[in-house]
């Protein structure tokens, strides 16, 4: 386990590397800079102070450089944008209520897609199965934010059982953690119904029945334990996703999140933050994908993380 672990944070490593120098020359292949707007009303010399005391009159190479011994010494930087706004301190402001919502968000979707998935396995062809096949196929076609505008109007403007927009206590993220779930719930259900059915017609299943076992227990110990596996895979890529896509929901219901910032300062040509936030969410990307990878192990015993010797 533990030279598993060192090989999957080695190769981390190295594509934390590759992602952050792709980002890195791609945004500044684009032309103009954070400055440019500014800098056309400054006197020559204050333009000049200004792109020095930002590195930007370095060479492209130079300035990649000093980013990369900078990070290595967990210096983000300072935003370009907005002076005195550290990157590493806006992640860390933003990023616990993006994660707070995205986490509530595929609990939702996983725990009762999986539910939904198992039981309409077990009555194919009946009018169970025919609900939640409809109810995932319009889970996938709605966009969340129509989803998010209906929610306001029906649990806040209507009815006022809810908060519409703002951020607090758990009472503000029911209704953007449902309307993120919704395409969440809609994929693992899908993928639960066919892997219960794939392990529903195994032979040992069969041959437990025979012998008369049946009920909750059984759907769970047996079939759900077994066919719960690949949804488990996507699990990884769907918290990276809900957490680092949730931009639009932050917007819809005010959410002080990382997401809304992050298209801001990409439209703000903020180079530090985008870097910082790229650098963010790959780090929780490939982490997600570990954190499956030992729950594989978890759940399937007969699964190891290592080859034998």
């Amino acid at each position: 386990m533990l030279s598993y672990m060192l090989k999957r944070l080695a190769y981390m490593a190295v594509t934390l590397w590759v992602v952050i120098t792709i980002t890195f020359f791609l945004m500044h292949a684009i032309p103009g800079d954070p400055l440019s707007g500014l800098a056309r009303e400054l006197p020559a010399h204050t333009k000049a102070n200004y792109y020095a005391k930002y590195g930007l009159d370095k060479s492209l190479g130079e300035q990649y450089f000093i980013y990369i011994n900078n990070l290595l010494h967990g210096d983000l930087g300072e935003s370009l944008k907005y002076p005195g706004r550290d990157v590493k301190g806006e992640i860390l402001k933003y990023a616990p209520a993006t994660a707070r919502l995205g986490l509530q968000a595929v609990s939702i979707g996983f725990l009762l897609g999986s539910i939904l998935g198992l039981a309409a396995a077990f009555k194919r062809n009946r009018w169970p199965d025919y609900l939640v096949t409809g109810a995932a196929l319009l889970g996938v076609s709605v966009p969340s934010f129509v989803l998010a505008a209906l929610l306001q109007y029906i649990f806040a403007v209507r009815n006022s059982w809810l908060p519409a927009t703002g951020w607090g206590g758990f009472a503000f993220t029911i209704l953007p953690s449902i309307a993120l779930s919704t395409s969440v719930l809609a994929i693992f259900a899908r993928v639960m119904r066919a892997s219960a059915l794939d392990v529903i017609g195994q032979d040992y299943i069969m041959t437990a029945r025979a012998k008369g076992s049946g009920g909750l227990s059984f759907a769970f110990k047996h079939v759900a334990r077994n066919a719960v596996l690949p949804s488990v895979t996507l699990l990884g890529p769907q918290i990276a996703g809900i957490i680092t896509g949730s931009f639009v929901i932050e917007n819809i219901f005010a959410i002080p999140g990382i997401g809304s910032n992050f298209v801001t300062s990409v439209f703000n040509r903020d180079y530090t933050m985008i870097m910082g936030m790229t650098v963010f969410y790959a780090v929780v990307y490939m982490a997600a994908l570990l954190l499956v990878d030992i729950a594989y192990a978890v759940i399937d015993p007969r699964i190891r993380l290592y080859e034998p010797k």
